[in-house]
């Protein structure tokens, strides 16, 4: 394998990447025999096809499709080792040349890590918050966690909002239905608006065994066109109700569900712990303050390709979210009205800032020469073995080339967060013009 690359206005550069004729070979055969089980010609078994045969038949080119995208798909990442290039994005690929015989050619335009003209990262003011909790926030986690310990009960009586109905239901527009607008069984929060229009407020006050007609409208710039603006009608069945069955705050209940004996130790307890998560909340929002300062004092140019590649991972993970809990993105799309290009775009700012915060962090850590020492990197292992129930040694063995590479990057970031949040400012919020205005009688 030959690589060469030329690099290109706006952070990018095109690899040309040449391989041995030989290598695209092996692919063709290795797809050939790979679907020959499946090829039928008059005259010959199921399988015993020969290759030149089906080749005859259906063009010499028949297999070179699937053997290119095997050989890219092999050969590019030798190529993005070889190239040494600090490369950010998943590559756009053209063949250049592709016959039989002669060395397979392809291009694939890439997008490099921008050069970062970093501001001012030291000394730089943020926010100063109390962490002390009030009175009310401390009686909200009391009910929450009173909600958290409610019995899940069966009840008959018509719904309520807040009460879980388990529903089969059946979707149509003009009596014809449409894909993923049916399911049985489904457990639906009514108040949650996790379904389009007003679809959970007409469930209210029906009880179990009930039939009801939904009737909703999807959005006008619905992900599915042939749905936009479409009045839709649900044929639903009402299976069970449920609601929430909350204890009541007494020397009993802190006895049976905490550690404490009394009810002003659980009490304090609680307004210990939210202290302590209002110090890591007012820390986090510190950093964001911070970061957001240095990232609009720096200057960068991000190449399209680096921000498309961001937002496909990002979809990537929020799918993967949602198929933990049951849902695929399609049906979310479809239960949101959500269109998928303004999902897609949705994410797009989001993604510039996680870029641009990396990039800024990474800038950080090498002005000031910041490294993932091997204690720093032993000590990553030794955290996920707890958290997973393994050995650190193992994880070591196991954890190697990119894998740890990028374990090292993720370490030099965080040691940025610290540099920067080491040198910072707090300082007292400034009173708004109107506090100052205010004249006491």
């Amino acid at each position: 394998m030959n690589v060469k690359h030329e690099l290109l206005d706006n952070n990018m550069a095109k690899l040309t990447v040449e391989v041995d004729a030989d290598v695209f070979e092996k692919a063709i055969d290795k797809v050939y025999n790979k679907q020959k089980k499946s090829i039928s010609v008059p005259g010959f078994r199921k399988g015993k096809v020969p290759r030149q045969m089906v080749e005859k038949m259906y063009g010499a080119d028949v297999f070179y499709e699937d053997a290119a995208n095997a050989v890219i798909s092999q050969e590019y990442p030798k190529a993005y080792d070889e190239c040494e290039l600090d490369i950010v994005s998943q590559p756009e690929v053209s063949i250049i040349q592709m016959e039989r015989g002669k060395t397979f050619i392809f291009d694939a335009t890439v997008a490099l890590r921008p050069e970062v003209k970093l501001g001012k990262y030291e000394g730089v003011t943020v926010e100063k918050a109390d962490a002390e909790p009030t009175a009310e926030e401390i009686q909200k986690e009391i009910d929450r966690q009173l909600s958290a310990n409610a019995r899940i009960a069966t009840v008959d009586r018509p719904i309520e909002n807040g009460d879980t109905a388990v529903i089969d239901f059946d979707g149509s527009v003009d009596g014809v239905a449409f894909s993923g607008g049916k399911a049985s069984n489904h457990s639906l929060e009514i108040g949650s608006h996790s379904f389009i229009d007003n679809f959970e407020d007409q469930l209210i006050g029906h009880v179990a065994g009930d039939d009801v007609d939904v009737h909703v409208t999807f959005p006008e710039d619905y992900q599915e066109k042939s749905l936009a603006g479409k009045a839709a009608l649900f044929k639903v069945r009402v299976n069970e109700v449920k609601a929430k069955d909350i204890p009541t705050l007494d020397e009993e209940y802190v006895q049976d569900t905490t550690e404490f004996d009394s009810v002003d130790d659980y009490k304090k307890d609680v307004a210990d712990k939210l202290r302590s998560r209002k110090e890591e909340q007012i820390r986090r929002a510190q950093e964001d303050e911070a970061l957001e300062k240095i990232v609009e004092d720096s200057q960068m140019e991000l190449p399209d390709a680096m921000i498309d590649t961001q937002v496909n991972t990002m979809i990537n993970d929020y799918a993967r979210s949602l198929a933990q809990s049951g849902l695929s993105l399609q049906q979310y799309l479809q239960f949101t009205g959500m269109d998928a290009n303004k999902f897609r775009e949705n994410m797009r700012p989001d993604a510039i800032k996680r870029i641009k915060t990396s990039l800024v962090l990474g800038a950080v850590a090498d002005a000031q020469d910041i490294e993932a020492t091997d204690e720093d990197i032993n000590k990553k292992f030794e955290e996920m073995a707890a958290m997973y129930g393994m050995q650190a040694e193992d994880i070591s063995k196991n954890t190697q080339g990119s894998e740890l590479k990028s374990m090292k990057d993720q370490i030099r970031l965080e040691k940025a967060v610290e540099y920067i949040m080491d040198n910072v400012k707090p300082m007292k919020p400034r009173k708004k013009k109107s506090d100052e205005d205010k004249v006491e009688v």
